[in-house]
């Protein structure tokens, strides 16, 4: 028996206050327990909660430095693509990657394709043939050291002799002729045009008879026409602004004031619009017109200008309003290019803002392809234009945004690129063929190329867990399959070209300008700029010495000439063989030369 039985154990009392005592230490130990079980509750539920804390905040930290993982990513990224446009390779052009042949590539070995194999591999070979021939041939040619300097040029003797005292007791047997290149500066000169005036002795009510005069360039006619044309050719194709236009003038002997530059800028402008309007309206009888557009800084006004009349007047008034009550200094306002395909004519338009407006408005009374990059405001023009206006993507844009990923996924790049690649390759072969021939070879050759691209990007290789979604070649997959439909129209349509590399070209013209004048002074001043740019862009696409042309255009319509089709450039060349730069039209030949050989050369090589 337990000598200290629990208190379960010990006997219960007999009086009743014995059993009111055990009963009160019984609750009271009893509360004592539910005390310390509620204090364990808590206990417990105070970890579980600190623990649910911890597993949130280790979430929540995860998250967080998942998300800056992928920011960092995503800057190096930026950082690696802005490298490279500061001092990489500007060109997607390659010369290594997989798949740079048709049959590598698994094209049907069909008779027509087969055929088509054979022809450019025939062509590789004889322009490489060529090309070495050439070579080998201006090798072998003898430099000449005597060429003479152009026979057109004024020229003037100056006789180097022999001091007296050297000549005596010599005869003198003949010269030495040297011909040496002199440049003087422009020479300014003031023409004092006298305009008779006569009177009749007799008959005083005839007045002063004098000649009729012609209209002037300014009021005044105090500037020729040829000083309008050295203004602004100097600006929009020489791209000097006016400080720089000053020097060159006062180097002749005249200082002009910036405004006085302005005004002669203006009153060209103004004699040339409509000529710059029927450019404009003859460059939309193309089947299919490219368009860019790049960003100008265009300083606020301090007030509203008068937009009464002005066809985009509800946009313009809409932008310069939220700038002016903003207080900003300056606006982002855009010039867009416009390219003919096959018609030798180019466009600009000034507006405002990047706003659909633009190419609408332009595009008004179009019908055929637009041609540009997968910006928004292209994507549904055909909706807006109800089906006007077809809409096709340029292949140059989807292969740079594929060439951005190179260092990150080189197999897929090279792979896509080789693809792409080889789409140009056809075209280069059907560069000469007629429209028929063209259609039918982009159909069973390049239209193959298309269903490979279209397969690789379903591919293993392409999937998520290979290439993740948000990666950049993700997004530039996912921006080649969003815009497919509108990637593959140049293959249905032999007048739409490949890519819209020639209106990227045109664009140069406003970068060049822009990094020398910076801005924009007002809102007429950029639709000066985008009208003038109109006729001198046309002239240049056309080979034209600039200042004839301008010269002769300019002292016709001031003379009251308004046949336009006459004064377009493309005319007017016509009528002046003497002022076509051939030295250009040389140049790009023998840059597509360049071009050709060299993919036969890699054509060849592959075979």
């Amino acid at each position: 028996m337990d000598a200290n039985p629990s208190p379960n154990e010990q006997p219960l009392p007999d009086d009743i206050e014995a059993c009111h005592r055990l009963i009160a230490s019984l609750q009271s130990r009893t509360e004592q327990q539910t005390v310390a079980m509620q204090e364990q509750a808590a206990a417990l539920e105070l970890k579980e909660k600190l623990v649910q804390e911890q597993a949130h905040s280790v979430l929540e930290l995860k998250t967080i430095n998942d998300k800056l993982t992928e920011k960092n990513v995503e800057l190096n990224l930026k950082v690696e693509k802005l490298l490279q446009q500061l001092f990489g390779r500007k060109s997607e052009r390659r010369t290594d990657g997989e798949g740079q042949l048709f049959l590598d590539l698994g094209l049907e070995a069909t008779p027509e394709v087969v055929s088509a194999l054979e022809e450019a591999i025939r062509e590789a070979e004889q322009l490489v043939a060529d090309a070495e021939e050439q070579k080998n041939g201006k090798r072998r040619r003898p430099h000449k050291t005597d060429r003479k300097l152009p026979e057109h040029l004024p020229r003037s003797e100056r006789i180097v002799d022999l001091p007296e005292d050297r000549r005596e007791g010599l005869k003198l047997i003949g010269y030495d002729e040297v011909e040496r290149l002199v440049w003087q500066r422009a020479e300014l000169r003031v023409e004092v045009v006298k305009y008779a005036k006569y009177a009749s002795p007799t008959d005083k009510s005839q007045g002063v008879v004098s000649p009729e005069r012609p209209t002037g360039l300014v009021e005044g006619d105090r500037f020729d026409v040829s000083i309008g044309v050295e203004v602004v050719a100097s600006k929009y194709f020489y791209h000097l602004p006016f400080y720089r236009q000053q020097d060159l003038f006062a180097s002749s002997g005249w200082t002009p004031s910036r405004s006085t530059l302005v005004n002669i800028e203006t009153q060209v402008e103004f004699a040339l619009q409509p000529l710059a309007a029927y450019l404009r309206s003859f460059l939309k009888t193309d089947s299919c017109v490219g368009c860019d557009d790049t960003g100008v800084v265009l300083i606020t006004p301090a007030a509203m200008p008068d937009l009464s009349d002005h066809p985009r007047g509800d946009r313009i008034s809409e932008v310069l309003t939220r700038a002016i009550a903003s207080g900003k200094p300056s606006i982002r306002a855009n010039f867009w290019g416009y390219h003919a395909s096959r018609l030798p004519v180019v466009a600009f338009d000034f507006t405002v803002s990047r706003h659909r407006d633009g190419p609408d408005d332009v595009l008004a009374d179009y019908e055929g392809t637009l041609i540009g990059d997968c910006w928004s405001g292209f994507q549904k023009i055909d909706v807006r234009s109800d089906s006007r206006i077809t809409f096709a993507a340029c292949w140059a844009h989807a292969r740079r945004k594929i060439d951005e990923c190179r260092s990150a996924f080189p197999i897929q790049v090279a792979k896509l690129e080789s693809l792409i690649r080889m789409l140009y390759d056809i075209e280069d072969q059907i560069r000469d063929l007629d429209d028929a021939e063209r259609h039918a070879r982009r159909q069973s050759l390049s239209r193959r190329v298309l269903d490979l691209i279209d397969e690789y990007l379903s591919s293993d290789a392409m999937s998520a867990s290979s290439v993740l979604p948000k990666s950049n070649l993700g997004q530039a997959a996912a921006y080649v399959r969003r815009h497919w439909e509108a990637l593959n129209r140049f293959a249905a349509d032999a007048r739409i070209p490949i890519d819209n590399n020639d209106c990227e070209q045109l664009m140069k013209r406003v970068a060049t300008g822009r990094k020398n004048w910076l801005f924009k002074g007002s809102l007429a001043a950029g639709e000066r700029a985008a009208n003038l740019m109109t006729i001198i862009g046309s002239a240049v696409r056309n080979d034209l010495d600039v200042h004839a042309y301008l010269d002769d255009v300019l002292r016709r319509v001031l003379a009251g000439d308004t046949d336009w089709a006459s004064l377009a450039p493309h005319a007017w060349k016509a009528e002046h063989p003497e002022s076509l730069r051939t030295y250009r039209q040389d140049e790009r030949r023998q840059a597509a030369d360049r071009k050709r050989v060299r993919r036969a050369r890699r054509r060849k090589l592959k075979k």
